[in-house]
Parts: C-alpha cells; structure tokens; sequence
C-alpha cells in the first residue's frame, strides 16, 4: 500500500468496533503501519481472531458509554479514533431502537471525548445506506437527496451532518466515506444487506450452491477489503488542506448483481448452483444506488481501487480455499 504515513510521532490510535467486519482487518493494517502498541482494538466482546487478540492491546468498550471510552483514550493516550462501531442495515430494522442507539449516541460520545480532549483525527464512515429511492441511482451524485428508508441509513445521514457540525463548529478534524457494499475474506458477514455477495464464496467453496436473499438482476455498488482498508488510510493521511469535504466522501470501485457474481465465479467453480429467494433485504436494496460517482475523493486524495470484480472473485477464492483446505472455514 503505497501511502505517505504521518509525519512525525506515530498516532496513538484507538478502532472501536474493531472484531467487526472491517474492524477485525483495519485493525491489523494499522498495527502494521503504526507499530502494535501504537493502535488498540476496542469492542463489546471477545476477538476470535488470535492476531487481533493478541497482536496488540485490547480492551472491551461500549460505546453508548461513554465512560468507557474515555478510560480507554486516558489510558493509552490516544490521539486518532477509528470509530467503527455500528449496528448494520438488515440487523438495523430487527431492531431500530438499539441502531440509534448504537449509531447516534455511540458517535455523539467519540465526538464529545474528541472535542474535549482536543484528540487530532477521527475517522467515522458512512454508507451507500444514506441514499433513498429518491437518490439518482445510476452514478449518484456527491451532493444529492438523502432520504433513506432504513433506520442504518437515517443513523447515516445524522451522523454525518453531526461529523460537519463538530469539525465547523469545534475544529474537530472527522473524516469519513460513504462505504459501498464490502467483501471480505476474513470475517463472517454481519447483517447487512450486501452480506449475500461474502456468503456466497462460503456456500460455493463448501456446497457448491447458494440461496441468495437479493433478486440475481440487483446491481449494487461494492468494493473488496483491500481497498477499502487502503481508502480509510489513504483519507486519514491526506492533507487536510487538500479536502473540500469531510464526513461524506462517495467511495466506490465496481457494481455487479448477483447473477454476474455467480458467473465469475462459476468460471472457477463451473458446477456451482444458486436459486433466488428475495426476503425485506430487497426493499433495502432497491433502495440504494447501482453505481457511484466518486470523482471527489480521486480529486482530493488520489482515491483508486486497485481491484475489479475478477480480481477479487480470484483472490476471494483462493483465500478461501486455503482455508477450507486447512479445516478452518
């Protein structure tokens, strides 16, 4: 990963959320970059990953308090926040009371710890899921109507208008990306919406079939974990000067259905079967973009995904087949 790192003194970092699905290789990547002792994951329960567990400090925090996370910040004297815990999409409508709790009251505590104690960065993302069915699908906009209909995406957008109004009127420095849908090789999928497009490598390494809970023609925008731990770096590095936003940037590196996925991965597994059974997560869906206009972070900070929808259809597979290989999937 090609990136300019902080000048000077490493940052002492704090990921909260970090056992979630990009927590669990986020973490790891700034361990590596930083130095272990310099990053500490946080979460509300236990790593069942021996190198996140192990490969550095770790300590349980709940983020609705905020107690907690102020011992934590005290106690390793932290300057940069990854703030990643959330209650996701799909999980978010079983229970929407605790997503605004999780999702609101969580940020406003990491941004009230940041503000107090004058801490140089925070990271905290947002989604594909602040769009709406009134959103322009096709290349969405960076500015455009945020009208979601999930309580993740409603989360989303008051996140980040909270983000804007803490760096205007705090000088906060909070960062953040609208995260398309994300695939990862190393983490079970977590409730989201997007999690057919990780189940299904499981389902097709292990049975060779897949039952898919999105119709196969439902085109979403998606990215590979590799890019997306090299797009949070790559924001959190940036000059400041040089960014013309802050807590919203529109992130993206490809768009595929589900029928286009199974045929890519139909050309390394050409018995592999799936059947469509649309459950709520399609409304979800329909709801969000096909394809994202990501023009300001290239602008600004030289955003591009290294990574296409073959590259890591292979890639997927071959991590994943090791693992089968090994007993461990």
């Amino acid at each position: 990963m090609a990136l300019k790192a902080f000048t000077g003194k490493s940052p002492r970092i704090l990921v909260t959320g970090a056992v979630g699905q990009i927590g669990s290789e986020l973490t790891p990547a700034l361990r590596q970059r930083y130095g272990a002792e310099n990053v500490v994951a946080a979460g509300h329960k236990k790593p069942p990953s021996p190198e996140l567990r192990d490969g550095g400090p770790f300590e349980f925090i709940d983020v609705t308090r905020r107690e907690t996370i102020e011992a934590v910040v005290e106690k390793y004297n932290i300057d940069t926040i990854y703030h990643l815990a959330a209650i996701l999409s799909a999980a978010g409508e079983k229970n929407p009371q605790l997503a605004w709790d999780v999702n609101i009251n969580g940020l406003y505590n990491v941004l009230e710890v940041a503000r107090e104690r004058k801490l140089a960065r925070v990271f905290c993302p947002s989604s594909i899921a602040a769009f709406g069915p009134e959103t322009p699908r096709d290349n969405t906009p960076q500015e455009t109507v945020l009208r979601p209909r999930t309580m993740y995406g409603v989360t989303k957008v008051t996140g980040e208008l909270l983000c804007d109004y803490y760096f205007y009127r705090f000088g906060v420095d909070v960062r953040g990306v609208r995260y398309p849908g994300i695939i990862s090789s190393e983490t079970p999928p977590g409730g989201g919406t997007t999690d057919y497009a990780v189940e299904i490598f499981y389902e097709a390494i292990k049975h060779k079939r897949y039952n898919c809970f999105l119709r196969e023609d439902t085109v979403l925008p998606m990215m590979y974990m590799p890019d997306c731990i090299k797009a949070t770096i790559q924001l959190m590095e940036a000059d400041l000067s040089r960014l013309t936003r802050h807590s919203d940037y529109n992130l993206a590196a490809f768009s595929f259905s589900p029928a286009e996925l199974v045929a890519e991965i139909k050309k390394h597994i050409p018995d592999l079967a799936c059947t469509y059974n649309p459950d709520f997560r399609q409304q979800i869906a329909d709801s969000w973009p096909r394809s994202i206009d990501d023009s300001a972070a290239r602008r600004d900070w030289g955003w591009k995904p290294d990574y296409d929808l073959a590259s890591m259809v292979a890639d997927m597979l071959e991590k994943l087949g090791k693992k089968h290989a090994e007993g461990k999937l």
